[in-house]
């Protein structure tokens, strides 16, 4: 089963359990929990049933294409369904089985992770989802989003794609997975993004300008803070900038410009903003 392949059947399973499938936030994210329709609807009263691809970045995780399974840039299938259905790890096993993953001869574990996204005033209960000692999902029932506390049940399943692939492919190499096979031959993982991987590393801890990052950083900001106070407020376009400064924010980590009290600084001020934007999102859907 190709990487493509592994996509295509996870959408497949999720409609068949009733999700839509939306497709991925075309802005830089460090997670698939920042699309606007997972972060934001979390805190809503809307039920949603929603799966997606989202390529995720994170500049602090590049290896200059040396590791055999750490990333920059990799990709997620992200499942959010609120209210979450009772029987949702039985859902979730099943999909596993359904990629021909064998739940009897293979060691599966859900091990205890409370997990938390500073920059996203997120947190929740759940587990790492382990296949033969990797981790393949994170399974998260989320009691806070932008620091707001979720009023109905949510639970995330997020896939990390790669990982789950080297298992079903028997690759020790993230870049010697299939993609697909076209009608030139097979395409490998490593023909698409091994070059990526190397000159986004070099940006990330090399190149980047420090100065335009720590600008970009403020201006969207700045641009963010401005459309909430329009008459009726913008939350939505306000969140995308929120977005890019958080993604400026990820590489000026990666540049050790921080010390531990600015980061914690920087992170504070997403936090605020994060929060503003979502009371005012949730005032525009009384």
């Amino acid at each position: 089963m190709t990487f493509q392949e592994i996509i295509l059947y996870l959408q497949k399973y999720w409609i068949k359990m009733g999700c839509i499938i939306i497709q991925p936030v075309d802005i830089q994210v460090g997670a698939a929990t920042s699309h606007p329709m997972t972060c934001l609807n979390a805190i809503s009263d809307q039920s949603i049933a929603i799966a997606y691809t989202q390529p995720s970045r994170r500049p602090t995780d590049g290896r200059y294409s040396k590791s055999k399974n750490r990333l920059q840039h990799y990709y997620q299938f992200q499942v959010v369904i609120k209210p979450a259905p009772f029987d949702i790890q039985e859902i979730y096993l099943r999909s596993l089985d359904m990629l021909g993953i064998d739940l009897k001869n293979n060691d599966i574990r859900f091990v205890e992770d409370n997990w938390e996204n500073e920059t996203l005033g997120a947190s929740g209960v759940g587990w790492e989802i382990w296949l033969n000692g990797m981790e393949i999902t994170q399974f998260t029932y989320f009691q806070k989003v932008c620091g707001i506390p979720c009023d109905k049940i949510v639970v995330e399943l997020t896939y990390g794609l790669e990982r789950i692939s080297m298992h079903i492919q028997n690759v020790e190499n993230v870049f010697d997975l299939v993609w697909a096979n076209s009608k030139f031959g097979k395409v490998k993982y490593g023909d698409i993004f091994y070059r990526n991987e190397i000159e986004q590393s070099e940006y990330n801890f090399q190149h980047s300008d420090i100065n335009f990052l720590l600008e970009s950083f403020k201006n969207h900001q700045k641009q963010s803070i401005s459309l909430l106070d329009q008459d009726k407020g913008l939350p939505i376009p306000s969140y995308e900038h929120l977005l890019k400064s958080i993604h400026y924010f990820n590489i000026l980590d990666a540049r050790n410009v921080f010390s531990v009290n600015e980061r914690q600084m920087y992170i504070s001020k997403i936090y605020n903003l994060i929060k503003k934007i979502a009371k005012i999102y949730l005032n525009s859907k009384k």
